[in-house]
């Protein structure tokens, strides 16, 4: 009868400790870009996620890089098991979250918060995750605008000839200023604000929010602007190994990014507000629809060659005609 007991009470040991073992969380490794590096606002917004992330039976160990293209490189090759990377370079892991990005997508935050609300829904979940990867959030990094270190640029007959920075990894940008007659000059995340400031370039594309981090007032003067247009919405995704993330996990990063959308905007628009009024250029409402119609057959372009997404243009093109059903493309929809 002691060695049943015996032999019970060994199976319970046993038993507790799997279920001790279960309930720990798992460690990983999440690279993050900031430029900033350690110090900078998207690593101190990624410890918040951490300390949520800890609930969910993750221990995030957070890594600062201040180059985005190793962290990609790094993430590739398994060293990180998740980073947290521009959607633009997300197109490289998921097409589908990568295209969130696309040229006149989506025209404002409300536009943004919607599609923000789709991604995190769990039946975005198998969009979310194609192949090895899978992308674990979406935020808002700001709408990209154009700068320009003369405010006569401001239409796009008049950027033909201009030299604008376009990021080197991305093959879409070079393209859709070589349309217009512009000249592309190869740029990266680490050098296009430093070109634009020193003239090696006319024009580039930024978020209001990098205004006075990037020091683009510098560029600016004395007699550029900013076209008060938006052309993207720009985000940064946390992209994980799918082999290394539990998807309910992954699931629960997903919510947690759109549950902070609106605490995230708060610091964007607080960004963009110190920029002093007198850079915004404003053009023609007729040129408005020139721009639109261009940004249009661009997406549709880089649909053909495999660059966007097509489930994702129709999401944003839902959500542009839900907002605005007057729309030509709601009665006649190409995307």
């Amino acid at each position: 009868m002691k060695k049943v007991f015996s032999a019970l009470a060994g199976l319970l040991l046993v038993s507790t400790t799997m279920t001790a073992a279960a309930n720990e969380p798992i460690t990983r490794k999440i690279c993050v870009f900031d430029i900033a590096g350690n110090a900078g606002p998207i690593m101190q917004a990624m410890r918040d996620w951490r300390t949520d992330a800890l609930s969910w039976g993750l221990r995030a160990e957070l890594v600062p890089y201040t180059n985005e293209a190793i962290v990609s490189e790094d993430l590739q090759a398994g060293i990180c098991d998740a980073g947290l990377i521009t959607g633009i370079r997300t197109r490289n892991f998921n097409r589908f979250a990568g295209t969130v990005d696309s040229i006149g997508g989506i025209p404002d935050f409300e536009h943004m918060r919607m599609v923000m609300q789709v991604l995190a829904h769990p039946s975005s979940a198998e969009r979310m995750a194609t192949g090895s990867y899978t992308v674990m959030g979406v935020a808002p990094a700001g709408a990209a605008y154009v700068f320009v270190n003369d405010r006569e640029i401001n239409t796009l007959s008049r950027a033909a000839g201009k030299r604008v920075a376009v990021l080197e990894f991305d093959p879409t940008q070079a393209e859709l200023v070589s349309q217009i007659g512009a000249t592309p000059v190869l740029s990266d995340l680490t050098n296009f604000s430093n070109r634009f400031n020193n003239g090696v370039v006319d024009v580039i594309a930024a978020p209001l929010a990098t205004y006075s981090a990037l020091e683009l007032y510098r560029g600016l003067s004395p007699d550029g602007g900013i076209i008060n247009y938006p052309l993207a919405q720009i985000t940064v995704q946390l992209v994980a190994r799918s082999s290394r993330i539990p998807a309910d996990i992954a699931q629960k990063s997903r919510e947690y990014f759109f549950d902070n959308f609106d605490a995230i905007l708060d610091v964007l628009n607080a960004e963009a507000s110190a920029i002093d009024p007198k850079w915004f250029v404003e053009i023609p409402e007729e040129d408005k629809a020139e721009y639109e119609d261009m940004m249009q057959e661009a997406r549709i372009d880089l649909r053909e060659k495999g660059h966007y997404s097509p489930e994702m243009l129709t999401l944003q093109r839902r959500i542009r005609c839900r907002f605005d059903n007057t729309r030509g493309e709601c009665t006649n929809p190409v995307e």
